[in-house]
C-alpha cells in the first residue's frame, strides 16, 4: 500500500509550479496574490518583492530522512507534531513518507487526524489527548495507534471503541525518568495487566511499549544508562504478562544516532530529519541539511549619528555614524525578543548583527558602511554560511526547536524540491 496517495492531492497545491499555500492560507499565483486577511487581490510583478517568508526545502528533508535510516539500519518514525516543527505538516509528512518513513509520530489527536483526513493511510502514532476528548474516538476509527499513560487513559480508548465499533491500535508509555508523561513504573504492571486483559476481550491489539530519553542530547549523562535499563525492565514486564507489541521504540533524534543499544524496532526522528543538531558538539557528520530559511526583504536603510539610540529603551547606542537596516519582522512573528543586540542576520552575504531590542513588526540591523539598499535579501537562519537556527538558539539561551517552531506569524510559506518538480 502506497502510503503516499491520499497525500497527493492534497499536497497538490504545494507543489504546483505556479504558486504556493502560506500557513495562514494565503494562496500565491506568479501573477496574483490574495491575502485573505487583507481581502484583497494585489498585481504582483513577474520577479516579486517578498516582504518575509519560511522556505521549505522538501528535497532536504527526504534526503536526510534517509540518511537517518542508513545510519542507524532501523525503521524511521519521522515526527511532524508543532505543525511538523514549523516546516508544514502535510508537504513534510509526504516529503517523509516518499523518502521510506513507515511512521508518522504526531502528539494531539488532531495533528494525526489531520494526515489521516488528507489520505495518509501508513501508521501514525498519537500520545497526548486527554481522557474525554471527542476526537479520540475518531482516532480510534481512523486506525491511528494511540498511546495510555494510566488506567484513565484505558478507560478512554475502551470507551472510544465502544462508540466507534473499532478494536483500537494500542500502545502504553512507560515514564523511565523523563517524569513527564507515561506511567510511573509503580503502576506499570497494573496498568499492562489491564492492557492484556483488554487484548484478550479484543478491545484493542497492544501494538507497541515506548518511552523517551531526557538526556540523550548528552551521551555520557547517567541518566541514559538508567533510562534504557528502566526500560527493558518494563519489556520484561509486558512480556510476563503476555504482551507481544510490534514495535518497543525508545530512541529520539540524539539516541537515534548516538545510541546503538537504544533503536529497538523503531526509531523516532524529530529535529534531526530537519536538518538541525539534536546533540550539539556530539553529533557526527551525517550529511544532515536543514529544511527551513526563513528571510526577509530590508524595508528601509538610514544613516544615523553618534549617539543615536536604536529601538525600545536604547539598549544599543551608536559609537559612531552608522548604517541602519529595517527588517519588517519581529516577535508577532515569532523572532525571539530576547534575540536583541544578541543574534545575527546575513544581508546580502555579510553578517550583521542586530541592533536594539526585537519590536513586534520589525527588527533593526547594523549595515556595513554604505552598503545595503531597500529590497535585499536578509537571512534569518537557514543552512551554513548563513547564520542557522543553531545560532540564534545560542544566542537566545534556547534550543533550535524552539526557533524553528515559534517562527511564522506573517512570515509566508513556501515549499520547494518536491518530488515532481
Amino acid at each position: 500500500l502506497d502510503h503516499r496517495q491520499g497525500l497527493e492531492a492534497r499536497c497538490a497545491r504545494t507543489s504546483t509550479s505556479g504558486g504556493h499555500l502560506d500557513r495562514r492560507g494565503t494562496w500565491t499565483t506568479a501573477g496574483l496574490a490574495h491575502r485573505g486577511g487583507m481581502g484583497r487581490w494585489a498585481a504582483m510583478s513577474s520577479d516579486p518583492v517578498v516582504r518575509a517568508e519560511i522556505v521549505v526545502d522538501l528535497a532536504a528533508v527526504r534526503a536526510n530522512v534517509r540518511a537517518l535510516a542508513a545510519h542507524t539500519g532501523t525503521p524511521l518514525m519521522v515526527v511532524v507534531k508543532a505543525d511538523a516543527y514549523g516546516h508544514g505538516l502535510l508537504p513534510v509528512a509526504r516529503a517523509a513518507r516518499e523518502a521510506g518513513a513507515q511512521w508518522l509520530g504526531a502528539a494531539a489527536l488532531e495533528e494525526a487526524l489531520a494526515l489521516r483526513e488528507a489520505g495518509d493511510t501508513g501508521r501514525i502514532l498519537t500520545w497526548l489527548f486527554v481522557p474525554g476528548e471527542e476526537r479520540l474516538t475518531d482516532a480510534v476509527a481512523a486506525g491511528i495507534d494511540v498511546t495510555a499513560h494510566s488506567i484513565e487513559h484505558l478507560d478512554a480508548v475502551a470507551e472510544a471503541v465502544r462508540r466507534s465499533g473499532t478494536p483500537a491500535r494500542l500502545q502504553l508509555k512507560i515514564d523511565t525518568g523523563l517524569s513527564r508523561n507515561g506511567c510511573p513504573p509503580d503502576d506499570w504492571a497494573g496498568l499492562v495487566e489491564r492492557a492484556r486483559a483488554g487484548e484478550q476481550a479484543g478491545t484493542w491489539r497492544v501494538t507497541g511499549v515506548w518511552s523517551h530519553f531526557a538526556c540523550s542530547d548528552e551521551p555520557d549523562h547517567p541518566a541514559n544508562a538508567a533510562q534504557l535499563q528502566a526500560f527493558e525492565d518494563a519489556l520484561t514486564v509486558a512480556a510476563e504478562h503476555g504482551l507481544e507489541p510490534e514495535v518497543r521504540h525508545l530512541a529520539n533524534s540524539a539516541a537515534a544516532i548516538l545510541s546503538p543499544a537504544s533503536r529497538f524496532d523503531l526509531v523516532r526522528v524529530g529535529l534531526a530529519a530537519y536538518g538541525l543538531d539534536p546533540a550539539p558538539g556530539h553529533t557526527p557528520d551525517l550529511g544532515l541539511r536543514p529544511a527551513m530559511t526563513a528571510r526577509a526583504a530590508l524595508a528601509l536603510v538610514k544613516q544615523v549619528p553618534t549617539g543615536a539610540g536604536v529601538s525600545y529603551g536604547h539598549t544599543w547606542v551608536a559609537d559612531r555614524p552608522t548604517t541602519l537596516g529595517l527588517v519588517p519582522v519581529g516577535y508577532g512573528d515569532g523572532v525571539p525578543r530576547h534575540a536583541g543586540n544578541r543574534a545575527v542576520l546575513d544581508v546580502g552575504g555579510k553578517h550583521c548583527p542586530l541592533r536594539g531590542r526585537v519590536c513586534m513588526d520589525q527588527v533593526v540591523v547594523e549595515l556595513p558602511d554604505g552598503q545595503g539598499a531597500v529590497g535585499d535579501q536578509v537571512v534569518l537562519f537557514g543552512a551554513a554560511p548563513h547564520p542557522t537556527a543553531q545560532d540564534w538558539a545560542e544566542a537566545c539561551g534556547t534550543i533550535s526547536y524552539e526557533i524553528v517552531t515559534r517562527i511564522g506569524g506573517r512570515f509566508g510559506r513556501r515549499w520547494v524540491g518536491q518530488e515532481d518538480q
